[in-house]
Order: structure tokens, then sequence, then C-alpha cells
């Protein structure tokens, strides 16, 4: 058998794979990255999208740290749109419609020039381990490849069935062979597993749909980009049409729920709430008219289109049935059916808050098999696990994101704290600190931790210690003197006539005061450029609310440090509920604020928990 060797091995191309190859190779770890095809990096094997509300701030996040994700989706970016832009920045989500093919291509550059990254072409299906610990894999040809630490990113390819009616066969997305030698090596690990599916809509032939009287999405006329690198847009912009379900589709859609592969029962796993099929649409919204239907085109020179609104898993005759009940798809010819896809995942309780399985050290896990949904989501998670496995086999502490500092922190702490009962989506509603965890600021959160860990280029270090200059110097000047509210008056700026003087930074804080409003009265404001203009902005905009969110985050920091061990006892904790110390066992929290954040665990338990610890702390100091 042929040998190799590697610091980090990363099993799965897709969105969590890449990133989490990335991150590792960036650390300085050497790095493979084992896929059943070469072509299948950068696939976006469902919706041509990246981004959104919850969504776009982790792509920034990613981008933060020097990820690929964002400058990826900048590349490929056919339609930029900032959602929530009438709301405060705290709740705008970055969008854009992808070219697939543009992204595959840029996803496949970066891969492939990483000096640090080799590509491996296979199919996993053994772990290599020396007791408990995972040291590396063995592939279907019996060749075996060693590693310091190895990140399993299945996707939904884990024992994946697609259902289509009551069509089933197995398949880890269409036209993909499943993983079921590699789920069955995982059984024997006696992780918890379950079932979840997602699905996609039947895809269309935009040459066959009648454009003429749809409703049509434009982009912004100023795009928001994702990475903090980019300059501007790359690729050729378009425009989406809108259309509507009606009552005649309504009718099609009740009358063959019996054969929708959910509605069947042949699927057991549990779909996403938030992006529900369309059958769940017309059952759970049974007074609803009609339903909004977004047609995004899948390219610029693709005339396939993506209907976003109506995933199915309904038999192929019904989809084209009710497709063609639809306003302006009355002619349009389907190119692929929609189906369900119903795969394995793990209980992301079991994992620590860098994404390692105690149970068996050395391996990480990243992406659906954690119970999330989206490209997104498994993204982040992929940087999670590759940082913290290149920092396991370079002996270096891991790294663990907090509520406080990132959406990262908080998809992590959810999901390792209180697990998941459906895909799990991100929204900003999630994050309690959420003022301060702006898609704008991401860079001024992240990048010095980057910096610090050493997972940055020296381009983007130098171009972020740019900003953080001119930001600061922007600041000064503002903050440098105070005014009088007749002074302030005077510029043309209306405020309370209370005598209280104030600097440029409060008076910028105040409702509809723009930094153009500032210049009058501070002349020196004039040099400072556009973008910095509107970053100043809103961190004067949230200043006052981030001071009172900073008392929060210092509260929960002090119950973080209270560290519990791996194999802390709670069933010897006298005072505790049978029930409570199911729970806290169950979800293995790794600090007193992870186990605060336990469903039904009480302060009064909270309480026992931190006098236990501080006993066992007084007799390690004795």
């Amino acid at each position: 058998m042929k040998h190799s060797d590697f610091d980090v091995v990363v099993i799965g191309a897709g969105h969590a794979g890449t990133e989490a190859a990335h991150a590792a190779a960036r650390m300085g770890a050497t790095t493979a990255l084992v896929t059943l095809s070469a072509t299948d990096i950068g696939v976006m094997s469902c919706n041509p999208a990246i981004g959104g509300l919850g969504k776009g701030h982790l792509v920034r996040e990613i981008d933060a740290l020097d990820g690929v994700m964002g400058r990826v989706a900048d590349q490929a970016g056919i339609q930029f749109r900032l959602l929530n832009r009438r709301k405060g920045p705290a709740v705008q989500g970055p969008r854009t419609q992808a070219d697939r093919a543009l992204y595959r291509a840029a996803m496949q550059r970066e891969t492939t020039a990483h000096p640090n990254l080799s590509v491996l072409v296979g199919e996993v299906t053994d772990f290599l381990v020396n007791g408990p610990a995972v040291t590396g894999i063995r592939l279907a040809d019996e060749s075996e490849i060693r590693a310091g630490a190895v990140i399993l990113t299945s996707g939904t390819f884990l024992r994946g069935v697609i259902h289509i009616g009551d069509v089933s066969r197995p398949g880890g997305r269409m036209g993909d062979r499943p993983s079921v030698k590699l789920a069955e090596r995982l059984d024997s690990l006696n992780l918890p597993l379950g079932r979840l599916k997602t699905g996609t809509p039947p895809r269309l032939d935009g040459r066959t749909i009648d454009w003429s009287g749809l409703e049509r999405q434009d982009g912004d006329d100023e795009p928001t980009l994702f990475s903090f690198l980019s300059m501007g847009v790359v690729a050729p912009q378009i425009s989406c049409g809108i259309t509507h379900t009606n009552a005649r589709t309504h009718e099609i859609i009740e009358k063959n729920l019996s054969r929708s592969a959910m509605y069947g029962g042949h699927i057991d796993g549990i779909g996403p709430r938030y992006c529900p099929s369309i059958e769940d649409k017309i059952v759970r919204f049974a007074d609803k008219e009609s339903h909004q239907i977004f047609l995004e085109p899948e390219g610029v020179n693709d005339h396939t289109i993506y209907p976003n609104g109506i995933s199915t898993s309904l038999p192929q005759d019904v989809q084209v049935d009710y497709v063609r009940s639809i306003k302006g798809l009355e002619k349009a010819e389907i190119l692929q059916p929609g189906y369900a896809i119903e795969y394995d995942y793990v209980d992301p309780r079991v994992l620590t808050s860098s994404l390692s399985l105690p149970e068996a050290p050395g391996l990480y896990l990243a992406g659906q098999i954690n119970g999330t949904t989206g490209y997104e989501e498994a993204a982040a998670q992929g940087m999670v696990a590759g940082l913290n496995a290149a920092l396991q086999v370079l002996g270096r502490d891991p790294i663990q994101f907090t509520r406080s500092d990132s959406y990262i922190g908080v998809m992590v702490d959810d999901l390792t704290t209180r697990g998941v009962a459906e895909p799990y989506r991100m929204f900003t509603s999630r994050a309690e600190f959420r003022l301060s965890l702006r898609a704008d600021n991401a860079d001024q959160r992240l990048t010095p931790i980057g910096i610090r860990l050493g997972c940055v280029s020296e381009t983007r270090r130098k171009h972020f210690s740019e900003k953080m200059e001119k930001l600061e110097a922007a600041k000064k000047k503002l903050t440098d003197h105070t005014y009088t509210p007749k002074e302030v008056r005077e510029a043309g700026i209306e405020v309370n006539q209370d005598g209280n003087r104030r600097d440029g930074m409060a008076i910028l804080a105040f409702p509809d005061v723009s930094f153009e409003d500032l210049v009058p009265l501070i002349p020196e404001l004039q040099d400072v450029e556009s973008g910095i203009r509107q970053q100043v902005e809103r961190d004067a905009l949230y200043a006052n609310y981030i001071e009172r969110q900073r008392r929060d985050v210092e509260a929960m920091k002090r119950d973080e440090a209270y560290e519990i061990p791996r194999d802390f006892d709670f069933f010897a904790l006298d005072g505790l509920s049978s029930e409570m110390k199911q729970k806290l066992s169950n979800a293995r929290p790794e600090n007193v604020a992870q186990a605060s954040r336990i469903e039904g665990v009480t302060p009064a338990a909270l309480t026992l928990v931190l006098a236990k610890l501080r006993r066992d702390q007084r007799v390690r100091k004795a």
C-alpha cells in the first residue's frame, strides 16, 4: 500500500471542505483535500446565491479571517443586493446571485493555486485509528493517507437518498452516489446520529419562460460586496423575475399531496422550517392565496433558471402540471426535476467548540453533517474546523469564537450547546449582541484575531492596518473638540439647546445626522474618503447601544471563565434533579455560560454547578 503524510486531511470539497482546507493551509499546515472528483470543488448544489440575512454576516466574517467564500462570491456575483436596506446596518445582509460556472471556476483557481494545499481524488471508506485517535484515512483503492488531524465534511452524502414522488434512489446529490461505507464507519464510533432532509425546486429552461408580463427585480445601483479586499463588480449583471403561485397551482398540489415523498410517508428526516417545500407552504399556510417565486438565472451564459420558492418532492408529472399553472411559466420546460434528499447527521452536542470529537481525538466535523443547512453555515464551520485542526497539529491552543465576537461563535455555540431539531439556519435574531456584530465591522472584530493566529495574508494585514489608521484619524478629528448647541445649530444641525457641549462623534450619533452634515462644523473632515465616512457613521450610530451591550458581554465572559472539565460528574451533584443532571451530562457544556443556555437549565442548577467548580478549584490550589 502507498503511504502519504499530511498535517491535515479534509474529506469532501463542498463549501465546508474547501474553506476548511484553505484555513488549515493558511495556518502553515500541509493539507490534503480529498474529493470524489476535482470538478466538484466549488459546486453550488442548491440555489445559485451567496449571503442574505444572517448568512451575509457569516460570509463577511469568513472573509475577515482571510477565507475564500467572500472573494469567490464577488468574482462570480451577477446581481448584488443589500437586504433590509431600509432598516439599521445591524440587520442588513449582503446577498449576491452567483453564476454557477464562474463560482466553481474561481474556487478551483483559488484551491489549486494554494502552495500548501493538495487536491486528491478518491473515495474515503475508512479512518485510520490508533486506539481512539483518528490518524488518517483509507481510500477505496486501499491506499492510506496519514494525518495529524482529519476533517469530515460529508454534506448530504452520508447514506443520502434522493426522493422524487414515490421513487427513491441512493444519492448524495443529483448525479452523485452517496457515502455508505463512511457512514457505517461512523456507526462504530457510537455517535448519536439522526436524519434530516432538504430539497430543491425543478430547474427551468429560461428560453421557454414568458418574461414579458413578469415583475423584474434588479440589483442595487451601488453593489455591496462581500470581501473587504474586493474593489468592484467583475461579472456582467443581470435581473431576476418574480411570479406567484395561484389557486390553480394550489389545487394541483393539494390533489397530489399523497404522491409527495414527504406527505406520502417515504421520508423520515426533518426538513428546514424556514425554507419549506411548496407542499409544506400549501398545507401550513392554507389560507394564503399565493406564494412568491423568484426566477433566478444560474449564469450569464446559462439558460437554466432556479425558481426559488417551489422546492418539491412531488412526482415529475405533477411538477410539470403545477409549474405550468403559474403566470409566465405556462410553456416552461423542466430541465431537472425538483427532489428531496435525506441524509445522516451527527448530533452536534457531542462536539467541542473547536468542532472536534473528544471521543475520537484528531477528528473534526463541519457542515451539514452537524445539522446545518446552507452554503454559508457550512463554510463558516469549515473555517472553525480548519483553523483548529491546524492549531492542534502545530501544538497550539484552539481558537474559540464566542457569541460576543461573531455570528460564527453564535452558530457554533447554538449547535454544540443546544443541538438541532431541524436543519439549522443562521438569522440575525439568533445573536443577542447583533448591534455590535454587524456585517460592516466584521473585519474590525475578527481580522485582528486572524493576524494573531497567523491565518491572514500580508496583503490583508496591510489593507486592514491602513483602513484602521484612516478610521482612527477620522474619529480623532471628530473628537478633538467639543461644540456648544449654538455652534452646532449654526452649522445647520438641529440639536437640543441644553447647554451640553458635544464632540463630533456624539453629534453624529443623532438620528438623521450624516457625516457630510458635520463638514461645515469641522472643515478638516472634508478630506475623509467616502468608505471611511460611512463606517464612522455606523460606528457612531451604535456607540451608545454597544456601551450597554459591553456590560452584558463582560458578564457573559465572567461565566465563560468558569470552565467545566470534560469529565465533570453532574450525576454526583446533590440537589440537582435527575432531568437536570441528564440534560447537562448530555450537552457537556465547556463553561458556565454554555450551561446557562441549555434549554431548561435553571439559575438554581447553575448555582450548584458554580459552587462545585469553586470547591474543586480551592482543592486544586490547596
